[in-house]
């Protein structure tokens, strides 16, 4: 929650804005580097989760890497002080100035994810004069049990080199002179609180080492991607996701060839609890069935709840008085532009200020400016 020096700061500032609990971030990345850092697993921050400077500057100095998704979020690991052999580059589509963008820069993998993708990557690196270090990512048919809109593990999804097509892959792997195979990559979903998919992906991953190496190739390293999840629900209660069980899952599952090098691209179980969206309620409007806050932040802000029905903690920061039931919305003109529906709070009034939780991660990267709205500023414990 936040003391009340900080609430009595947020009244003094334009609403609405991100702020982020740099002094919880330290936290997460302490638990990280107890558990899975100390145990020689490499660690990439998905950058796509949040990009600013103050964040990505602890999170070099915890020691980790950066897991890309496109050319400009190479460039943006750069600037923020992070060396090329720590960035690995995924993504299913990939264009021709975003791979010579990571050949330019001579990074740790690129993430390939369909033939045609390692047929191109090899063409632009002869072209360049140079070798690309190539983790190959595989679709192991494993189900995440999360939001459809977040799965990318199973054979319908769109990510990675089904099963079916591996026949074809070692076929063409040996005409490619200008990669070097150095690791297989997966990653099947997102928040994903149960730890039974990455054991299932663990044997998946297991039986693909074991057909990688009939077909004669030695990897250097493995990469499982991301996906850990956070409670949403209630912050308070678990403000760092239990590390501990998560990697301890991986040391026991996966049959690791030796020397070889373990890597994950964790981001919302990082950044995900120190962000909130600070609001201010613009009006209280009484239904017939609900009451109504309106607060200034929207959809524009935070577009999880409307794109994923996503269910973000809304906390008064400014009200104890007897509770109401309410439903929270923003000013946008869509119904999706909802928070919460039919929750219970104190009582609200005119320009008492609310906070929408757990927001770091996958909030102020992807606010829009829909209805002409301005970015809203981000505020920092430091501020």
């Amino acid at each position: 929650m936040f003391s009340s020096t900080q609430i009595e700061a947020f009244k003094k500032l334009q609403t609405p804005f991100y702020f982020y609990d740099l002094d919880l971030l330290r936290e997460t990345l302490s638990q990280i580097s107890e558990h899975g850092l100390s145990k020689g697993f490499h660690i990439h921050f998905a950058i796509k989760a949040n990009f600013n400077f103050p964040i990505l500057k602890l999170i070099k100095a915890a020691g980790l890497g950066i897991d890309c998704v496109s050319g400009k979020e190479i460039e943006r690991a750069i600037e923020a002080g992070f060396e090329p052999n720590q960035l690995a580059f995924a993504g299913v589509g990939k264009t021709d100035d975003e791979i010579l963008t990571g050949l330019r820069y001579n990074i740790f993998s690129f993430n390939c994810e369909s033939l045609q993708e390692l047929e191109v990557l090899n063409e632009l690196a002869s072209k360049e004069g140079k070798t690309a270090n190539v983790s190959i990512r595989l679709n192991p048919n494993v189900e995440a049990n999360t939001h459809k809109y977040i799965t990318t593990g199973l054979n319908e999804n769109k990510f990675g080199i089904t099963a079916d097509k591996l026949p074809a892959l070692f076929e063409l792997l040996p005409s490619f002179k200008a990669l070097n195979l150095t690791g297989i990559h997966f990653h099947i979903g997102s928040q994903i609180r149960d730890l039974q998919p990455f054991a299932d992906l663990c044997e998946k991953v297991n039986s693909l080492q074991d057909l990688f190496e009939q077909k004669g190739y030695q990897l250097e390293h493995v990469n499982l991607g991301g996906g850990y999840g956070i409670d949403y629900d209630a912050p308070d209660d678990e403000p760092i996701p239990n590390f501990k069980a998560f990697f301890e899952l991986f040391e026991r599952k996966l049959e690791l060839r030796e020397g070889q090098k373990v890597h994950f691209e964790l981001g919302r179980s990082i950044v995900g609890q120190c962000g909130s969206l600070i609001s201010k309620v613009l009006f209280i409007k009484e239904g017939i069935s609900t009451n109504f806050a309106v607060i200034d932040a929207g959809m524009t802000e935070l577009i999880r709840p409307a794109l994923y029905q996503a269910s973000h903690k809304v906390d008064v920061l400014t009200s104890n008085k007897p509770e109401k039931t309410y439903d929270v919305v923003g000013p946008i003109c869509e119904s999706s532009d909802t928070f919460q529906r039919g929750i219970t709070l104190p009582k609200i009034n005119r320009g008492d200020l609310v906070a929408i939780r757990s927001a770091g991660a996958y909030g102020e990267v992807m606010s829009s400016g829909f209805n002409l709205r301005e970015r809203v500023k981000a505020y920092y414990t430091e501020d």
